[in-house]
């Protein structure tokens, strides 16, 4: 098993040395995480695959968010098969735990790339897509829309996808129907050794359909249509890292309903580059863009320079973000 194909690397080396040196056991690992089912973990490290529990220690220990999630690498005492480190993670994609308790699930870590798959049908919903985006930003990974089931649609309609999509990111927006192979090459550019691929979206989007296809064989269950809804049936049901024969691996997730801001970093700057970019001209810094004078957003709003729908979704995820972490500053105290 190459483990660089899988995305070790040197600084992951550097930390598995530094944290065996602190458990002080014997026979220690490393591998990276494939797949979660309950208390087990699917661990692939140079000796193959392994099934492994976490350490009661480490359990006891740590919080939710940082027991091991897919794509993590973690320190295994092989002779147990325990799980006894997760090392730092370069990058991750989290969101807060639907409910009313303020906690973070890590849904996939030490990602490369997202492509966040939806299809060209009644699933595209661009309030969604900004929230993938900004969560992808926030966990330091380049996200890349995936337009999927083009075929259902005629050219004009296409196009207004693609736009729609644009408006949304300045990164890349490819367009691909898996059952013609259209722009399917365009996808496989991504894959390639050492690289990890995460593939997010809602359920029936098509998101199995594209890995199969990526694959070569129909390894991952899927769904038709459903003539009611014109969506997918669900078909994933659990996080799972898939080795890609010609280099790098992809991470399937199942859709997810909720889909919740956690971080407090720059990923909504990010994501709403049109938006930061007016904000500049305001009068104030901390300008939240609402009722506040001399404010260059509202204006841009008003002057048509900016959609009313594209303000109005920045304006949620800022508040849902600043009411976030007010709630997380109250939990601490």
């Amino acid at each position: 098993m190459n483990l660089e194909n899988l995305g070790w690397n040197k600084q992951f080396e550097y930390e598995f040395e530094k944290i065996s040196k602190t458990i002080k056991k014997p026979n220690l690992i490393f591998g990276r995480v494939a797949l979660t089912y309950n208390d087990f973990y699917r661990v692939i490290s140079e000796q193959g695959e392994q099934l492994t529990k976490v350490a009661g220690r480490l359990k006891l220990r740590s919080r939710r968010a940082d027991l091991p999630a897919v794509g993590d690498w973690v320190v295994v005492e092989n002779d147990k098969n325990l799980i006894q480190a997760v090392l730092p993670r370069r990058t991750k994609f989290s969101r807060k735990v639907a409910g009313k308790y303020i906690v973070e699930q890590v849904v996939a870590a030490n990602i490369d790339i997202i492509f966040v798959v939806t299809s060209c049908n009644a699933d595209f919903n661009a309030r969604r897509l900004e929230r993938y985006v900004t969560l992808a930003s926030e966990g330091g990974i380049v996200p890349i829309v995936v337009l999927s089931k083009s075929d259902l649609c005629d050219a004009g309609q296409l196009e207004d996808y693609v736009a729609a999509s644009k408006a949304i990111t300045s990164y890349e927006t490819i367009v691909i129907s898996s059952d013609t192979g259209a722009g399917l090459e365009a996808v496989k550019e991504y894959v390639r050794f050492g690289k990890t691929i995460a593939i997010v979206g809602s359920s029936g989007v098509g998101k199995s359909t594209l890995i199969n296809a990526l694959l070569g064989t129909d390894r991952l269950k899927t769904g038709a249509i459903r003539e009611t809804d014109d969506r997918g049936r669900h078909s994933t049901i659990h996080r799972e890292l898939i080795i890609m024969p010609g280099g790098g691996v992809i991470i399937d997730t199942p859709g997810m309903r909720e889909l919740q801001l956690w971080g407090a970093g720059d990923g909504l700057a990010d994501a709403f580059e049109d938006i930061s970019a007016i904000s500049e001209h305001c009068r104030f810094s901390d300008c939240r863009h609402e009722k506040e004078p001399d404010c260059a957003v509202i204006a841009a709003v008003e002057a048509g320079r900016l959609s009313q729908e594209r303000y109005e979704g920045y304006v949620k995820l800022n508040t849902e973000k600043i009411n976030l972490q007010k709630t997380k500053k109250i939990t601490k105290k």
